[in-house]
């Protein structure tokens, strides 16, 4: 049987710290979190690969590496409220809840949402929340928010999502423009929303999220 927890440690010191990923709380949110508990039993031996983990089709939990960086850049804190759009089956939701005070967690698909809710039951994560509905709305409701976090490629970020941000709040995606990507850091100041690059990086596309189609004569 395949030792998870030995898993977890090359993961993290393989993948993870030579990305330059530094925060302590990071690297030890990713050391607790069982990754093969978010994926289907006959994907576990390959939860912890260099690479993404299709976990429904169309979905899959981000590469490591990628995840791990996109968490850096965000930089929570135990004192925010975070979003979390499209988390599958709610891996990057238990990490996020380990950084941050709370998450709010919105899944498109119903029966993923369910299960990565039943998934925070079984870890005793308390203070996450996943709900199904539109990731492309957000949770107004229970905004502001001081991290959006997109667990996928975006091809348009809607201006619903930035007006969900609060002061000094920050957005982190990835980008795709056909074949390349780029994780993108938006920061809301009191001049608007301001954005960089981070890195670059691909991942699967949520759906929604697609670019509008562009006009032709």
């Amino acid at each position: 049987m395949l030792d998870f927890a030995a898993a977890r440690e090359a993961m993290v010191d393989c993948q993870v710290r030579p990305a330059d990923v530094t925060r302590y709380s990071i690297i030890e949110a990713m050391l607790w979190a069982p990754r093969e508990r978010f994926v289907p039993k006959s994907r576990r031996a390959i939860a912890y690969a260099e690479a993404e983990v299709e976990v429904a089709p169309g979905r899959a939990l981000l590469e490591p590496r990628v995840f791990a960086k996109m968490l850096e850049a965000a930089a929570v804190t135990p004192k925010d409220l975070v979003l979390d759009l499209a988390p599958a089956t709610g891996y990057s939701t238990a990490v996020l809840a380990r950084l941050a005070e709370a998450v709010v967690a919105v899944e498109p698909d119903g029966a993923l949402a369910r299960k990565a809710q039943q998934a925070m039951a079984d870890l005793e994560v308390d203070n996450a929340v996943v709900a199904s509905g539109d990731p492309t709305e957000g949770d107004a409701a229970h905004g502001p928010y001081d991290v959006i976090f997109l667990g996928g490629a975006v091809e348009r970020i809607p201006e619903t999502l930035f007006d969900q941000l609060g002061q000094d709040g920050r957005l982190i995606a990835i980008l795709r423009q056909g074949a390349a990507g780029r994780c993108a850091l938006y920061t809301r100041t009191a001049s608007g929303i301001s954005d960089r690059t981070v890195f670059d990086a691909t991942a699967p596309l949520i759906a929604g999220f697609e670019a509008p189609p562009a006009f032709e004569f």
